[in-house]
Formats: C-alpha cells, sequence, structure tokens
C-alpha cells in the first residue's frame, strides 16, 4: 500500500492519501486543507482518488472536501453522526478565527464495521466516539487511521460539542487496543506511533 503523509492547514492535520500500488485507485483520508497540495501529490504518483474520508467532521480535517471533490469527483464518506457539522465549517472555523469552505454533503456514510474498497485495499471502519460523536478510525492489517481519537502520548481532546471523555477512553480501551501490537497508528495531529506502544506508554489509557 502507498502511503504519503502530508500536514496541511494552520492547524497541521495530518492527511493521508493511500494508493493500490496494483491499481492506482486511491483514498484520501482527512482532507483539511491545501487541496492543491493533495492534488499535485496524487499526480506525482499517478493515483486517481476514488474516496475522500473523514474520520470526523472538524473543520481542520474536512476543509479541502468541497475543492477536492470538484477536482477529482471523489465519494465523501463520514459517520452519519457527523455528517451535519459539514455544513456548518465556515462558521466553526471562523470561531477558532479562521476561514473555510463548507463541504458538500456526504455521498455515503461510514458506519462500524463497514468495509470501503479501493483497488486491492480494505479499509474496516472502527467507530470510536468520544472525540465527536461520529469519530471513526481505518483499519487495514498493520495499519491503522486514527483521526484525532489516539495520539503517540495522548488523546483526542473532548471539551468541544460531541466530545465526553469517558466514551472516548471505552472507544480506545475496547475498539483500539486488542488490535496487533506491532499496529502503526496514523494519528490526526503529530508523529506516528503503534499500539503496543500506547498500551505501555499513554498516560490516559493506564
Amino acid at each position: 500500500m502507498i502511503i504519503k503523509k502530508l500536514e496541511v492547514g494552520p492547524i497541521m492535520a495530518n492527511c493521508f492519501i493511500l494508493g493500490c500500488e496494483a491499481t492506482k485507485e486511491a483514498a484520501v483520508v482527512d482532507p483539511g486543507d491545501d487541496a492543491d497540495r493533495i492534488l499535485m501529490e496524487l499526480a506525482k504518483s499517478e493515483l486517481k482518488v476514488e474516496y475522500l474520508l473523514n474520520t470526523h467532521g472538524h473543520f481542520d480535517h474536512v476543509g479541502a472536501n468541497k475543492r477536492m471533490k470538484e477536482a477529482t469527483g471523489a465519494r465523501i464518506g463520514i459517520h452519519p453522526a457527523d455528517e451535519p457539522m459539514l455544513g456548518e465549517l465556515s462558521r466553526t472555523a471562523q470561531m477558532f478565527g479562521l476561514a473555510t469552505e463548507n463541504s458538500p454533503p456526504a455521498d455515503f456514510l461510514l458506519n462500524h464495521d463497514d468495509d470501503i474498497r479501493f483497488g486491492e485495499i480494505i479499509l474496516k471502519v472502527i467507530h470510536t466516539p468520544g472525540h465527536s460523536q461520529g469519530g471513526v478510525c481505518l483499519y487495514t492489517p498493520g495499519h491503522l487511521f486514527a483521526g484525532d481519537t489516539l495520539f503517540s502520548g495522548s488523546i483526542g481532546r473532548t471539551d468541544l460539542p460531541g466530545g465526553d471523555y469517558d466514551t472516548l477512553i471505552s472507544s480506545i480501551k475496547e475498539k483500539l487496543l486488542p488490535l496487533d501490537e506491532n499496529t502503526v497508528v496514523y494519528t490526526g495531529h503529530g508523529p506516528e506511533t503503534t499500539i503496543g506502544k500506547e498500551k505501555q506508554m499513554n498516560p490516559f489509557l493506564r
């Protein structure tokens, strides 16, 4: 699997381009900003994006949905609990002194245990509420794209609307920590980590 990481936007959210080496079909996880950069990386690798996958509805992770969809025709997917947030991005960004465009509505919904297929790659949707009500992680053996659910040595903030600390801790402990300890966790901000490292070192999970 091709994996390319871009830090996008003023909040430096991680955007991931995932590509099938055999078919050159791709998905973009969390196109938060800087659509031109994302499109350039897709072109460099000769990848055709099929899906724009939103791990949650916060503007720093979905702000480039509109431009990416216009440029590629890719289908937008998000959990139903966060789908209403797509039409409120401009307003919520203004609360942080920033600007972004509202997203088009979702083309399909990411429900727990759904499979997302492109080329020879299958991503399993894991619903992990707590940072937001509709937060999801995307899993394929050896790789977990965690959005703002789990970070290296930390967890997602829970003081925004829809957040809940106990729910987030339960999501992580019940749904993520049982994964293979060598699974690489690609976080929504900051560096990668592993499930095993977070089991041993993350102070929020002890």
